[in-house]
C-alpha cells in the first residue's frame, strides 16, 4: 500500500517525540511495513530499511525522529500545518519515506536511516557513519526546498580559570574571576587574530561566551572561574586545532594583562564526535540530482546538523520542506512551527526524482 504523504505527516506531528521517540518509531515502522517494506531497528535505535536493484551506487537518506520540547499539537490553517516537528523534521521525514517507497530503483541501493537523537547526542548518526559506506547522502532538514551544501559546525566547551584563594582583605591571592575580564575580551578577538578565514558560502566562524560562574563567598578571593562557550566553526577548523589555538590565545591575553591565573580549554565530553563544519562541492552528483528534481538555490544551511558526520566521508546535501525562520522570526523549534502542504508535495517529488537519478 503506497505511503500516504499527508496522512503520515499528520500522524507524525500528532505523536509526541520530545521525551521519548518510542511511539514515533513505532509509527514509522508500522508505516513502512504497511507499504511492503522491511524495516529494522539497529543497535543505536535508528530505523533502517533498504531497497536495491543491480550494482549501481549507494544513496543514504537520513533524517530524525526526535523533536525539541515542548510538544505542540497538530493544527491546520488552510494549507499551512502547525505543530511540533511539522518542519523539523517530520515534514522532511514524510517527504523522504514517501519518495523512498515511490521511487523506481533501476541500478543501485538506497538506505533509509532515521535516527532517534539528532536534537541531543547524535549517537545514531555517529553509529551510521561508522557502519555504512554510501556513495552519497541526503539529510532531511527544513531548507525551504533549497539544496544546502554545507553548514557551520558546533563545538561546546568550558574555559576553566584557576587562581589562588585568599582572604579578600589581603593581597596574596590570584583572582580567577578578575581573569575573566581579559579572557572575555580575548574571546572577542580570537577569530580576527587566529581563526579560519570566512567561507564563501558558510560565512565567518563565531565564538560566543554563554555562561560564567566563579567564587564561593563574598569575602574570599575566588580560586576558580568557569566560562562556557559555543563555537560555530567553518572549514578547515578541527576541534583539536580550535582548542589548542584558543588556549594559546587566552594564555597570551592573561600574560598581557599581568594576571597569573592559568587557563584550560576543554571541549564537551560527547559520546558522538563534535559536529564539525562541512562543505560539499556545488557540482557533486547528489547536488545536481536534487537540482534536476526541482530543488531551489544552492546555499548553506543555517544550523549545525548530523549531516556533518556523513560529510566527512561522502558528498552530502541537506534538503527538505519548511524553514528555520521566516520574516516574522523563528519557525523550527518555535511555538509557531509550521510547514506548507504544497512544500511537502514538492519535496516528495524532488526526492523521488533525485533517488531515481542516482540509482
Amino acid at each position: 500500500m503506497p505511503i500516504d504523504l499527508h496522512g503520515f505527516h499528520r500522524a507524525a506531528v500528532e505523536t509526541p517525540s520530545h521525551d521519548s521517540v518510542e511511539a514515533m518509531r513505532d509509527l514509522l515502522v508500522e508505516t513502512l511495513e504497511s507499504a511492503g517494506l522491511d524495516p529494522w531497528i539497529d543497535d543505536s535505535g535508528t530505523v533502517r530499511a533498504e531497497r536495491s536493484a543491480g550494482d549501481g551506487g549507494h544513496l543514504l537518506l537520513n533524517t530524525h525522529l526526535d523533536t525539541v520540547p515542548p510538544h505542540r499539537p497538530y493544527r491546520r490553517d488552510g494549507d499551512r500545518i502547525y505543530g511540533r516537528g511539522s518542519c523539523d523534521a517530520k515534514g522532511p521525514l514524510a517527504a523522504m519515506i514517501h519518495a523512498f517507497e515511490a521511487a523506481t530503483i533501476e541500478s543501485g541501493r538506497v538506505t533509509l536511516a532515521i535516527t532517534p537523537d539528532e536534537e541531543t547526542s547524535q549517537h545514531g548518526a555517529a553509529h551510521l557513519a561508522e557502519t555504512l559506506a554510501p556513495d552519497h547522502a541526503i539529510v532531511g532538514e527544513p531548507t525551504g526546498l533549497d539544496v544546502c551544501v554545507g553548514a557551520r559546525g558546533q563545538f561546546e566547551g568550558t574555559i576553566t580559570l584557576s587562581g589562588a584563594s585568599a582572604h579578600a582583605a589581603g593581597t596574596d591571592g590570584i583572582n580567577a574571576v578578575a581573569a575573566a575580564g581579559p579572557v572575555l575580551d580575548a574571546i572577542g578577538t580570537f577569530d580576527r587574530e587566529r581563526g579560519p578565514a570566512p567561507d564563501d558560502r558558510l560565512g565567518p566562524p563565531s565564538l560566543t561566551a554563554t555562561e560564567i560562574a566563579g567564587g564561593t563567598a563574598p569575602n574570599r578571593v575566588p580560586e576558580t572561574c568557569t566560562i562556557t562557550f559555543d563555537r560555530r566553526p567553518v572549514p578547515p577548523e578541527t576541534p583539536a586545532a580550535f582548542r589548542d589555538a584558543l588556549t594559546e590565545h587566552l594564555d597570551a591575553a592573561l600574560d598581557d594583562a599581568g594576571n597569573a591565573a592559568t587557563v584550560r580549554v576543554t571541549l564537551a565530553d560527547r559520546e558522538a564526535p563534535q559536529l564539525g563544519a562541512f562543505r560539499t562541492p556545488d557540482d557533486a552528483s547528489v547536488v545536481t540530482a536534487l537540482r534536476a528534481g526541482g530543488a531551489g538555490s544552492i546555499r548553506a544551511f543555517g544550523a549545525a546538523t548530523e549531516a556533518s558526520l556523513f560529510a566527512d566521508r561522502v558528498p552530502t546535501a541537506i534538503y527538505g520542506p519548511g524553514v528555520l525562520a521566516d520574516s516574522e522570526g523563528p519557525v523550527a523549534h518555535a511555538d509557531r512551527e509550521y510547514v506548507e502542504r504544497d512544500d511537502l508535495d514538492e519535496a516528495a517529488k524532488t526526492l523521488t526524482t533525485a533517488i531515481e537519478t542516482l540509482c
